[in-house]
């Protein structure tokens, strides 16, 4: 109760200063910079400002609950607004005065129902896309139904652990385990060292020097207690603790992860300072800044590359292309931590992909290597867990991973308005794809169908508009037979079945709103 009445809060406070905006605004189209002609109408907007808001609150304008039906939501704000528009006319009709502006108070309407809209809209988008009914961290929802299912490794008893820290762990490494990130942190060391201390490295550090250091293939395992929220060159840190381990070897850290930190700030300041903190302060400086070329070196230069925003699944993409493998990951104590085996030598990609425009590897006609532009939608270092999804996620309706966390909130609104395909339109024009055709797919995707399908896909241009939203086929089974369906056909009559398969798509797309996840 006490949420909702924040919530509705937040949203009476977002909607005076529209109204409030849309009033400026129109002064501004009327009288430019004429502060009399403000001061005089001011009164009357007062007036009109808290006949709008009493309305409002009546018609339960601001109960936005946290699942929305969006027509009948939009349908309570339009009736909303032809009654304030309604009653502000009788008002304006009884006084007979010159102290307002027919064409201030309909334009100030008019604009402000048309942001409420949008507004509405944009939420509606927000809480679709986003993970409900998670307790903690929207991106754990996954592994914590991997835990559910049984289908990773849930760790030793709590006899076993009890007798492992009793017979293998030094007291001094046990002391400094709990005194600095608890008992938790001690239980999932056990866990993935099997409680031999013996060949392991213990480290609290952010310095990259002190895991340089190191000899080479003296420990079977590394255990760094410092988030790597503080540790600068990240990857590098990473790849030097591959360089020290021996095939094999494990790796274990913690992270903060980007809802951990929200949750904790939300719980710092009190409301609404911490909503006013969070989206105008630490998000832009933590989250976009680092996005941008132009405002990286603010970036840096004001954190220093410490006390960073970053995600589960970013921390799992930099291990995995690092040359690590996951093994185990659990939440405590407000923190994550992690294990992972050295499987490989680190990728050492010289230009990891970070910012909002990335360039995706598919395969293309002839078996060719297309380079797809796109929005990003997922987070950064996303792309290195294809393998780790599909080992470890079930696919849901549709062909794509159910409880995808690689995709950010904003990402999964892009995805259902189809921003994030726009630059695609460049491969279209550059010639390596076309209109309607099958999907670009990644080699881990293309390898999951069939031989003759693949076979067959390679014969042609991948399309943006694929024959699922001709179909609409659930099972990746369905997928290959409707792929395989499109491709005959298009071979018999590429220009009739292409034309077929556009009309039926958009169709599908705008009538019955289909989407692909």
């Amino acid at each position: 109760m006490e949420k909702q009445l924040k919530k509705g809060l937040v949203f009476f406070i977002i909607d005076l200063v529209i109204v409030a905006g849309s009033f400026f605004l129109i002064i501004w189209f009327k009288s430019g910079k004429d502060f009399s002609y403000v001061e005089r109408l001011l009164n009357s907007f007062f007036i009109f400002l808290t006949l709008w808001m009493v309305i409002s609150v009546l018609f339960k304008k601001f109960d936005l609950p946290k699942e929305i039906i969006l027509k009948r939501k939009l349908g309570n704000l339009i009736l909303c607004n032809f009654i304030i528009l309604g009653s502000v006319s009788i008002l304006m009709y009884l006084l007979r005065t010159s102290y307002y502006s027919r064409t201030v108070v309909f334009g100030t309407i008019l604009i402000a129902s048309v942001i409420e809209v949008i507004a509405v809209n944009f939420y509606y988008f927000l809480q679709i896309a986003r993970i409900s009914s998670f307790p903690q961290d929207q991106e754990y929802i996954a592994l914590h139904q991997l835990q559910m299912n049984g289908k990773r490794k849930n760790g030793n008893s709590d006899e076993q652990t009890a007798t492992y820290i009793n017979s293998k762990i030094p007291k001094h490494i046990r002391d400094s385990i709990i005194s600095e990130c608890g008992n938790n942190a001690l239980d999932f060391f056990v866990r993935n060292t099997n409680g031999n201390s013996n060949n392991t490295l213990l480290l609290s550090t952010t310095s990259l020097f002190n895991i340089k250091s190191q000899p080479e293939n003296r420990y079977q395992s590394i255990f760094n207690l410092k988030r790597i929220n503080d540790i600068r060159y990240l990857n590098l840190f990473f790849e030097t603790a591959n360089s020290k381990l021996p095939l094999k070897g494990t790796f274990i850290g913690c992270v903060e992860t980007k809802d951990m930190r929200k949750k904790r700030l939300f719980k710092k300041y009190l409301f609404p300072f911490n909503f006013i903190y969070y989206y105008l302060i630490d998000y832009p400086v933590k989250r976009v800044f680092p996005k941008f070329g132009l405002t990286k070196g603010i970036y840096f230069f004001l954190t220093h590359g410490s006390n960073r925003v970053i995600t589960r699944a970013e921390t799992l993409g930099r291990l995995i292309s690092s040359g690590f493998e996951i093994t185990d990951e659990e939440y405590a104590d407000n923190l994550c931590y992690f294990a992972a085996k050295k499987v490989q030598e680190p990728s050492n990609n010289p230009d990891p992909s970070y910012g909002p425009l990335v360039k995706l590897e598919r395969i293309g006609r002839n078996g060719e290597i297309v380079r797809v532009l796109k929005l990003r939608t997922m987070y950064p270092f996303a792309e290195y867990l294809q393998d780790y999804m599909y080992q470890m996620h079930e696919l849901q309706d549709g062909g794509k991973f159910d409880h995808d966390f690689r995709v950010s909130t904003m990402g999964k609104i892009m995805r259902r308005l189809w921003i994030d395909e726009l630059p695609m339109l460049y491969n279209l024009f550059k010639g390596n794809m076309k209109l309607v055709g099958v999907r670009p797919l990644s080699k881990q995707y293309f390898n999951l169908y069939n031989k003759e399908l693949q076979d067959k896909r390679i014969k042609h241009k991948p399309g943006l508009i694929p024959p699922f939203y001709y179909d609409l086929p659930k099972t990746l089974e369905e997928i290959q037979k409707s792929e395989m369906k499109y491709l005959e056909a298009y071979e018999k009559a590429p220009f009739r079945t292409d034309w077929k398969y556009f009309w039926k798509a958009i169709f599908n797309i705008v009538i019955k709103q289909a989407r692909s996840n």
